[in-house]
């Protein structure tokens, strides 16, 4: 097939290292493990990467406000960063009240994908694999309402959750690759 690559394309050097891929495979994997075994310290964690995120984007805001031009443009980059900052340095003080915060619009998030997806899969009916569609949209907006619905108290595990399964899922896919990679 035209313009696919395979995990064999990355040359004899990636094949020769594929036992690094999946020793990167299995440290996701304990790692995810880690974080469902623990899903409240997980939830703080991954608030805490959050707020770095934010804090380091602020900044960025702010230093690109310093090159605007014009004192309209200047006013709201570095408004833009300050807020920002200070949303990062609530997420650093104060990770369960943020965790609060990110758990409730992660929750309105997945029921608004999971509406637009099942608008997207009755557009599609009658298409190869409308159902799977249909099906995920219907799974994503239950699992929205799900978080919703137990808000606040929701707000101590989702997050952790969320990261351990993406942890585990990302770990399985680097054995695969790894694995693949040798016998390629």
């Amino acid at each position: 097939m035209v313009g696919t690559t395979d995990l064999a394309s990355g040359g004899p050097e990636l094949k020769a290292r594929w036992g690094w891929v999946v020793a990167l495979g299995v440290v996701f994997l304990i790692a995810g493990i880690v974080a469902l075994g623990s899903v409240v310290t997980a939830t703080v964690a991954s608030v805490f990467v959050v707020g770095v995120m934010m804090t380091l984007a602020g900044v960025a805001e702010i230093i690109h406000g310093f090159q605007m031009r014009t004192w309209g443009r200047f006013f709201l980059w570095i408004l833009i960063g300050a807020l920002y900052v200070v949303a990062g340095f609530i997420a650093f003080s104060n990770p369960l009240l943020a965790s609060v915060v990110l758990t409730l619009l992660l929750g309105i998030g997945l029921i608004a994908a999971g509406i637009v997806r099942g608008i997207l899969a009755a557009q599609l009916r009658g298409a190869p694999g409308w159902g799977w569609i249909l099906f995920s949209a219907v799974i994503t907006v239950i699992v929205g309402v799900m978080i919703v619905a137990g808000w606040p108290a929701t707000s101590l595990f989702v997050l952790g959750t969320f990261l351990g399964i993406d942890l585990i899922f990302a770990g399985a896919g680097w054995i695969a690759a790894g694995l693949a990679l040798r016998n390629a």
